[in-house]
């Protein structure tokens, strides 16, 4: 999984899965820009980074907003003179509030399909004419084992990761013949702050009545994964920083599970 001397952007790279691929991308060789809303998060990660010898910068994005999206690629180019990977990462499980609703509600919905769908779309479009122009470029989104599945728990998440995937497969075929590759990589159970969410809303349901958060998310994946544990954020990592790579040249249009056997489809 060599990536030595590509620039590539991570947005939600402050936490989580995104921080875990910041870093694997940097252990491979790659120089990194930790995208993040907050921006403190992002040079946290970028300071573990440079401090163990990679290359990396922070940002703030919000990939709600298309001059924010602009103003990453712009910065990319102004530091590193080129973008060669993109992974998509940055996405959200509700708005503020959220854990306390039977149902998403309108805001939910729009804060959702904004973020985890047109998210991608426009920090895609801010990236891709200079990927055109190089004819090379690697794009890895983030989707979700939720975008494969039907769930209980929150519909508007999982129909925005279907729609992720889909997203995926028509910007491969829209720029495949510019040489520019599109995948994605959908996590199955990954205990993050998301995660931590979704157990506190399974409780307030009385899902998981009278257990932890941690609790209620190992006993959902005792339940639901034939590996019998949970993945990692590295494990995630692996998976993109593969389909980043020339080891990957024959692959787009892709949705890569990473789940534990939770989907196999």
């Amino acid at each position: 999984m060599d990536v030595t001397d590509q620039i590539a952007i991570v947005t939600g790279g402050g936490r989580g899965i995104g921080r875990a691929i910041a870093h694997v991308l940097a252990s491979n060789g790659a120089d990194v820009v930790v995208a993040d809303i907050n921006e403190g998060d992002a040079q946290t990660v970028c300071g573990e980074i440079n401090e163990h010898g990679g290359r990396s910068i922070a940002v703030s994005v919000d990939v709600t907003d298309s001059e924010s999206t602009e103003n990453l690629a712009a910065q990319t180019l102004g530091e590193f003179g080129r973008i060669d990977i993109l992974v998509n990462n940055a996405g959200t499980i509700g708005s503020p509030g959220w854990e306390g609703r039977d149902r998403p509600n309108d805001d939910d919905w729009d804060h959702i399909h904004n973020v985890n769908v047109h998210g991608i779309a426009r920090v895609t479009d801010a990236v891709v004419e200079h990927m055109k122009s190089r004819r090379y470029g690697k794009i890895v989104n983030i989707a979700s084992v939720a975008g494969r599945t039907g769930t209980r728990t929150n519909f508007a998440y999982g129909a925005s990761k279907a729609a992720a995937i889909n997203l995926t497969r028509c910007y491969a075929a829209d720029l495949a013949p510019h040489s520019i590759h599109v995948n994605c990589v959908c996590p199955g159970l990954v205990w993050t702050k998301m995660w931590e969410r979704i157990a506190s809303r399974r409780i307030g349901q009385g899902i998981d009545d009278e257990m932890t958060t941690r609790e209620s998310f190992d006993q959902f994946v005792a339940s639901n994964t034939p590996l019998g544990r949970e993945q990692t954020p590295e494990e995630i990592a692996n998976a993109v920083v593969f389909l980043a790579s020339d080891a990957a040249s024959g692959i787009t249009g892709q949705a890569l599970n990473v789940d534990g056997g939770y989907a196999m489809n």
